[in-house]
């Protein structure tokens, strides 16, 4: 499978500002992402602090990766094993019974639980950037493939932000129910 240009870079591009979003959001108070982090319950408590900085700095470098050419393999690499653990990191909390752990991926102003459709939605992310790495073709890019990739992107960016509130307001109304 080749993987037009465009479509290539509109995939790359949807993700790195997801990356870049959530390593700034996490940047803004790390000691706060660092309480997030250590009540997941996966780290050491000497590690914790220092992959709270390094996280961050690492979804940033992912983010600025994806977009250069020459590092895009490394750093498509590298989010993918971030999203999995990601994954695996709230699926064994969920099976551990601790529904109540802030999630950590809204910013550290959000305090939003952890949910199974978390697990599901980093799996998807990790399958787009296995996509990306597909051979790309070779055509010039022209002006409407950027009028394409910047319209698709913030199209994309837009519908991710629709379905993650979605996802909090069903999250919260399934919660809502079960307390009563």
């Amino acid at each position: 499978m080749i993987l037009d240009p465009a479509v290539g870079l509109l995939l790359v591009a949807t993700v790195a500002l997801l990356f870049a979003s959530a390593g700034l959001h996490k940047l803004r108070d790390v000691r706060r992402f660092a309480e997030i982090f250590a009540a997941y319950g996966v780290a050491t408590v000497v590690s914790r602090w220092r992959l709270s900085w390094m996280v961050p700095v690492l979804e940033l470098a992912v983010a600025v990766g994806l977009l250069v050419e020459g590092a895009r393999l490394y750093a498509a690499l590298a989010g993918i094993v971030l999203l999995l653990a990601y994954a695996s990191a709230i699926n064994i909390n969920l099976r551990r019974g601790r529904r109540d752990l802030a999630c950590g991926c809204g910013g550290p102003d959000e305090r939003r639980p952890i949910a199974l459709w978390m697990v599901w939605r980093n799996s998807f992310l990790a399958l787009v950037l296995v996509c990306a790495l597909a051979p790309w073709g070779t055509r010039p890019l022209g002006f409407t493939d950027a009028v394409t990739v910047v319209f698709g992107l913030l199209t994309l960016a837009l519908i991710y932000l629709c379905f993650d509130q979605l996802m909090g307001y069903v999250q919260r109304a399934a919660h809502l129910r079960g307390s009563r």
